[in-house]
């Protein structure tokens, strides 16, 4: 698994995270730089080493792999220039939005030039009688959801971190509303792709934005998911939601990790519609209550949020209770006032920070596995009494609706042997929840973590078929080269 390269395993902890390290590359062809220049403009390109290491990570902890150039592309048509002439001269090519991913997706590990599509921020045909909206890669989700707001619509998608919507859909994301509204694949209705030779693409035919269809193979959801490895996405027309008339939030604690899994299940099996169901262990529980200054009990923790009318809301919140009470849980003190409720998702959201600040000095890694509902209990409890075997810290929170779950890592990378056991313990868990029928990753993508997972996961037909799918629709293989295959 990759994480023994990212850690420098088997070749000394001297080039592990804090270090930089960059695969060996062709430099760029002679009057390249000059070719961009002519495209987007002097200002619009960079090779200063700060902008290009700037733009060579993520929020990962993969070392830095800094592109040749950077380049910021202000429209479409500059994109496909800037694409055919890396084309031409078979120069690797690298999107990037806002660089908030987590599995090294745009770790220039190949050089060539990195597209910084944030200039293109243009949101336009918000039909709000066809609840649809597109926007170019520069548009964030807060930025669309304040630009939305007293349309009565919003865009639910929110995996926590104000990532670009492009972005979002290049690596499939989701988050704590999934349970409810779904991932990005199903609200994702065309996007519009500047192919690697520079040709546009549109997904489901140009201005086309139907709610269903059945016209040829699906080209908008292979490219949801793609990694930036078949083209650049530059608009997504998305499906919005109505805002719901009513929302409360909640948090219960259980005795049990058990209690609080089987919890999740039976308010999922009473076909309770909860918006956001989230799962903290006591470990995370302690460490978000003290970062985010709130009181929360050291315990198996839920958090739970339900949409609906103020009547639904009503029933909803009994039946909720009640399950709740089934399985040992404390009482629910309902938040139904804005702030209280952003204030309890702030918490969430900060977990990653909560986790790092239980060892000031030490780096994260967040896995990301997904399995079936029936099984999570079983995978959770498991995975849980691994972590205490292994001595390790790492702090479980899930989206446990769709049955997705991460722990958070962190561990000092000068260890050795505390390196070794990260290693192995990931190794486990991905093969833990292969077996029990789910994925490597539910949210994160493929990246550079988990290509040896998906070997695993889809087996030799199947990555042989994304090869054939690569191969096709880029040939010179320059789209995020070295990422998911």
């Amino acid at each position: 698994m990759s994480l023994r390269r990212v850690l420098g395993l088997g070749l000394g902890l001297g080039r592990a995270l804090g270090r930089r390290s960059y695969c060996s590359k062709s430099p760029l062809p002679p009057d390249f730089v000059e070719a961009l220049r002519a495209v987007v403009g002097t200002p619009n390109v960079s090779t200063a080493m700060a902008v290009r290491e700037q733009h060579g990570h993520d929020e990962s902890m993969h070392v830095c792999a800094p592109p040749d150039a950077v380049v910021w592309p202000h429209a479409v048509g500059q994109v496909q220039e800037l694409a055919a002439l890396c084309y031409r001269y078979r120069v690797p090519m690298v999107p990037f939005g806002t660089g908030t991913g987590l599995e090294g997706g745009v770790n220039a590990v190949q050089g060539g030039v990195c597209f910084d599509l944030s200039h293109m921020d243009a949101i336009m045909e918000l039909s709000l009688e066809d609840f649809s909206v597109s926007v170019e890669p520069g548009v964030t989700r807060k930025a669309l959801n304040s630009y939305l707001r007293g349309t009565g619509l919003w865009f639910p998608v929110d995996p926590g971190a104000d990532a670009s919507l492009c972005g979002m859909a290049a690596t499939g994301a989701s988050g704590t509303n999934a349970v409810r509204y779904g991932t990005m694949r199903p609200n994702v209705l065309n996007l519009r792709v500047v192919l690697p030779d520079g040709r546009l693409l549109h997904t489901a035919g140009a201005g086309r934005q139907p709610r269903k269809r059945a016209a040829g193979y699906d080209l908008t959801s292979l490219f949801v998911g793609s990694e930036g490895t078949l083209g650049f996405l530059t608009l997504a027309t998305l499906r919005l939601h109505p805002l719901p008339e009513a929302t409360a939030a909640a948090t219960t604690a259980f005795p049990t990790v058990q209690a609080a899994v089987d919890c999740t299940v039976q308010v999922l099996q009473a076909a309770v519609p909860v918006a956001r169901i989230e799962f903290l262990d006591e470990v995370m529980a302690g460490a978000c209550g003290r970062f985010s200054n709130m009181e929360l009990p050291v315990a198996p923790t839920l958090l739970l949020e339900l949409h609906g009318s103020r009547h639904s809301l009503a029933e909803q919140q009994q039946q909720t209770e009640d399950i709740v009470r089934l399985n040992g849980g404390s009482s629910l003190a309902w938040a139904e006032e804005l702030e209280e409720r952003e204030r309890l998702w702030a918490m969430r959201h900060r977990a990653w920070y909560s986790a790092l600040a239980l060892r000031p000095g030490c780096q994260g890694y967040s896995t990301d596995v997904c399995v079936p509902i029936s099984r999570l209990p079983d995978v959770v409890v498991e995975t849980k009494r691994d972590l205490q075997d292994s001595g390790l810290t790492g702090p479980m929170v899930g989206h446990v609706g769709d049955g997705n779950f991460h722990c958070i890592l962190v561990f000092n990378t000068q260890d050795k042997d505390e390196a070794e056991r990260v290693h192995a313990f990931t190794e486990r868990l991905g093969r833990r929840a292969l077996a029990a029928g789910g994925t490597c990753t539910g949210e994160h993508g493929v990246g550079l973590g988990k290509r040896a997972l998906l070997l695993e996961e889809l087996g030799q037909e199947g990555l042989d078929t994304l090869r054939s799918i690569k191969a096709a629709l880029d040939p010179r293989n320059l789209m995020n080269p070295g990422k998911v295959l």
